[in-house]
């Protein structure tokens, strides 16, 4: 019979008991009674797992994860375990790669166990890159792997979780913690509202107080110089009130000087018309006495002498009107009057 295996598969030909040939995808002819042949995958082989474990604070969390491993040595490996094939249907007679991821788990699952036995609840939920990390590395050191010929290439671990009770409270807590945190940042925003508040509020009281002393400076400034106008010109008015004072007194000074000139001119005119009327008097009283001198007729004479028609009628009407008792008929016509105004004219 002839059989043919895949690349992928590491192949142990024996014949009669002795290895009579080995290597990848192998090929041969074989009698059933003294053939057999055992059959090792080449590549990388992958076990899940879950685990249920027990943390520090006696909480029950569920492990979940995945290993990577590859069969290096074939010869140890064989010898180790039952990889023989039935060379009709080429199936595994026992079916020896349960059993080998069975026990790579199981390592794994002590290593686990290690780890999350030494943590709290909390801490261990939160540490799985950690956990893959340490367990990966101790599996890569594990003498019994390693005599097996199996080296670990992967351990990652998918989730840790808790029972789901233990979730919902953890959930409630959280919960709480992140409304408590909303809360507390709405208090915070709230505060830092109002903060903001008092500061734009004190910002314009200062800014008002700051105005109200400038205007109070402004008006002290303005006090201060209508102060300083007023008293210019208090200063100013006293000049003047001294100036016209003294133009005042200058002006008196000038009339009673003008007075005493004028006294004095009076003076002088009295004593000069006195002395005009003493001489007046002097030349009528020698007037008088040269008159005296003369007669009645005389005088008459003199007086009538160059004297106008009009006192000569007039004196002519006076002495007729002093000799009216001895007047018996006097007519007096408005021609003779005519006449005698129309002579004077």
């Amino acid at each position: 019979m002839y059989i043919k295996f895949l690349p992928n598969e590491y192949v142990l030909y024996y014949r009669k008991g002795k290895l009579k040939a080995e290597g990848m995808g192998l090929s041969f002819l074989f009698l059933e009674k003294n053939t057999s042949a055992c059959s090792i995958p080449v590549s990388n082989i992958d076990a899940d797992f879950i685990f249920q474990e027990t943390t520090q604070d006696f909480q029950t969390v569920s492990v979940q994860g995945q290993i990577t491993y590859r069969i290096l040595d074939y010869k140890k490996i064989a010898g180790a375990m039952d990889f023989s094939v039935n060379l009709k249907t080429k199936q595994y007679n026992n079916n020896p790669m349960a059993k080998l991821s069975k026990r790579i788990v199981n390592i794994a699952e002590v290593l686990v166990k290690s780890r999350i036995g030494i943590s709290v609840m909390t801490n261990a939920i939160q540490s799985s890159q950690e956990l893959a990390v340490q367990v990966l590395a101790e599996m890569q050191k594990n003498d019994e792997l390693k005599a097996l010929g199996i080296s670990v290439t992967g351990f990652s671990v998918l989730k840790i979780a808790p029972n789901s009770e233990t979730s919902r409270a953890l959930e409630a807590k959280t919960r709480e913690d992140i409304l408590k945190q909303s809360d507390d940042a709405l208090y915070v925003r709230r505060n830092a509202s109002i903060e903001q508040e008092r500061r734009v509020k004190e910002n314009e009281l200062n800014t008002e107080i700051s105005v109200e002393e400038k205007k109070k400076k402004i008006k002290e400034t303005e006090i201060q110089t209508k102060r300083m106008i007023l008293e210019r010109e208090n200063e100013i008015a006293k000049i003047r009130t001294q100036s016209e004072a003294e133009r005042e007194q200058m002006k008196i000074d000038a009339e009673i000087l003008l007075e005493r000139k004028r006294k004095e001119l009076a003076e002088l005119r009295f004593e000069n018309a006195k002395k005009d009327a003493d001489a007046e008097a002097y030349r009528i009283g020698a007037v008088m006495e040269a008159y005296g001198k003369l007669s009645a007729e005389v005088l008459v004479a003199l007086a009538t002498l160059n004297m106008d028609p009009e006192k000569m009628i007039a004196q002519a009407f006076e002495k007729l009107a002093a000799s009216s008792a001895k007047i018996g008929t006097l007519n007096i016509t408005p021609d003779l009057l005519e006449s005698l105004t129309g002579r004077a004219s």
